[in-house]
């Protein structure tokens, strides 16, 4: 029975290949990026096709012109599928092209396609149904978000062939993209397999690729945390109230971080096993930051609002909430 089924699932690549390489190429298609992008989304679900997909990556590098084709292709993949192997592929595929530093990446915005409401062509396949639709959601919201700040987080652009100035951001801006961070984070921590039956060696792909997301997320939202701790007596009252909500929370998902790091870690994914220490902020410090806070937002002169040595918190802030991403 095995056997019958991967030869018609074989069939399907097969057929699908044949007719990418008679596809017209135009702006929005080309016979070779679609042929890789369909060999990357393969329906064998116990292998992942990494020449094609680094084959993609290197095409959108070179040129982010390319970036067209390959979501063209990879939406006609998406659109068409009730595989969840497919369906896996193609979103770790995706995953993989918001790592092409390329400005068209960024640019990409709210996805092309809709797998929300994926459901697989098998009836008993719901922990892997759920599992895709909670992975496609982090990413479309990702796409979103990346095209939503690419342009605060511009260096400098050129306009009338004269280079602007870095443009910097404010504080509530900075804040803000620290709460969008955080949702994130959140949306990651969604993404868990359950059961047995989700334990092969696709799954375990992805979940390795999920768990190196969390890293570089968790480490953004720390660093951008620190810099918020160094300019806190610079801000103001509403300023200081979110930038306490953010604390608070982080705090939070430190907690939840450490349960899904520890999950992951006995559900066998590598990734997890390489995963440093996360140091959790004290509840005695985030108390002692909300008095400085406090007194940072009242209405007093700013020499009065520097704290004396003892009213300093303890927390060793770079220690406390910087994490590093484990090498790869």
């Amino acid at each position: 029975m095995w056997t019958l089924k991967g030869a018609s699932n074989a069939l399907k690549d097969v057929s699908s290949l044949f007719i990418a390489n008679f596809a017209p190429s135009s702006a929005n298609r080309n016979p070779e990026i679609e042929a890789a992008v369909i060999k990357a989304t393969n329906h064998n679900n116990s292998r992942v096709d990494y020449r094609s997909a680094q084959l993609l990556f290197a095409w959108i590098r070179v040129s982010g012109h390319y970036i067209r084709p390959v979501m063209s292709a990879l939406t006609t993949r998406m659109e068409k599928t009730r595989s969840w192997t497919v369906a896996l592929k193609g979103l770790m595929l995706l995953h993989g092209v918001f790592t092409c530093k390329v400005p068209a990446v960024q640019k990409i915005g709210r996805l092309p396609f809709d797998l929300s409401n994926f459901k697989d062509r098998k009836s008993n396949m719901f922990q892997h149904e759920a599992f895709i639709r909670s992975y496609y959601t982090y990413l479309n919201k990702k796409s979103a978000f990346m095209m939503k700040h690419s342009d605060d987080r511009k260096e400098g652009t050129l306009r009338r062939g004269i280079k602007e100035r870095p443009k910097q951001w404010t504080m509530m801006q900075h804040l803000a993209w620290l709460e969008n961070l955080q949702g994130l984070l959140d949306m990651l921590l969604e993404i868990k397999p359950q059961g047995e039956k989700m334990k092969n060696v696709l799954v375990l792909e992805a979940m390795n690729c999920i768990m190196l997301e969390i890293y570089d997320i968790y480490s953004r939202i720390c660093n951008g945390i620190a810099a918020v701790l160094v300019r806190l007596y610079s801000i103001g009252k509403t300023e200081a109230g979110m930038a306490f909500s953010i604390l608070q929370k982080a705090s939070t998902q430190a907690e939840v971080l450490s349960r899904y790091i520890d999950f992951c870690r006995d559900f066998g994914v590598t990734k997890a096993s390489e995963s440093p220490k996360i140091v959790h902020i004290r509840k005695d410090d985030i108390q002692q930051l909300e008095q400085i806070i406090n007194r940072a937002s009242s209405p007093q002169k700013a020499e009065q609002l520097i704290p004396s040595e003892e009213d300093k918190p303890t927390m060793p802030v770079e220690d406390s909430v910087v994490i590093k991403k484990p090498e790869t």
